[in-house]
């Protein structure tokens, strides 16, 4: 069983700055980074193995006056520690336990609150296509806003199913959303965005594996493309 879609957040949150005996607050590329470790189904533990090693090592180092001041950092030891989880899950190692259950860390009413809030989003982001003359982004926004609004009436009756069906409808929006961006933003924007990307990478591009980095620089550009058109994540998680 894939662990809680909330805990690996911000478990991963807290043993970074525990790690770090310092406040830190995580960057976009940060989020990304966790968001693209969740996608490609890195467990928890070995993620968490993994920044600690991570940091063990930078301690061990001469390099003192330095500070780890991303999650990049720890990119090699974590996918490491993936790996070895993975090969000892296949010689039939001990399997990890299923998650207790948790109560639901939201209510029907805050759900419903925070769908409204994205529709909200959405829909004048759509307004903002049509009389900029981008009719079929302005119609796609429309579809999106539809949904949202669906899905927060089926929150208020309390027919909105278990958070991770939730979650999952929630994502495929995202997906349908980020599609639509893409198709119906001018070319030279997408270049700055892009450019910003690519910026934001890399100080951390030798540190991580190909396939790695492509996925996190298509994380890290749909995050940009919402914060440009002002639509917030489409996830319980930024509740």
């Amino acid at each position: 069983m894939v662990e809680n879609y909330f805990n690996y957040f911000t478990e991963i949150e807290e043993r970074f700055r525990k790690c770090r005996s310092e406040p830190v607050l995580l960057s976009p590329l940060d989020w990304a980074l966790i968001e693209s470790w969740k996608e490609q189904d890195f467990p928890l533990a070995a993620v968490l193995a993994g920044i600690e090693r991570a940091f063990e090592k930078f301690k061990a180092g001469k390099r003192r006056y330095r500070k780890v001041n991303s999650l990049a950092y720890c990119s090699q030891d974590v996918f490491r520690a993936v790996e070895e989880s993975r090969a000892s899950a296949a010689q039939g190692g001990t399997p990890r336990s299923a998650n207790a259950e948790m109560p639901a860390p939201f209510s029907a009413e805050e759900i419903a609150h925070f769908l409204e809030r994205c529709a909200a989003a959405v829909e004048s982001a759509g307004r903002q296509a049509r009389e900029e003359g981008k009719k079929v982004l302005a119609e796609e926004l429309a579809e999106t806003f539809t949904a949202l609004q669906s899905l927060g009436a089926r929150a208020l009756r309390g027919a909105v199913g278990d958070l991770e069906e939730t979650e999952q409808n929630l994502t495929a929006m995202e997906e349908k959303l980020n599609a639509c961006l893409v198709r119906g933003t001018p070319v030279e924007v997408l270049a700055q965005l892009r450019a910003e990307v690519e910026r934001g990478l890399a100080p951390f591009r030798r540190k991580m594996a190909a396939a790695e980095v492509d996925l996190l620089e298509r994380r890290f550009l749909k995050n940009r493309l919402l914060e440009h058109y002002k639509i917030p994540r489409l996830s319980l998680f930024y509740l």
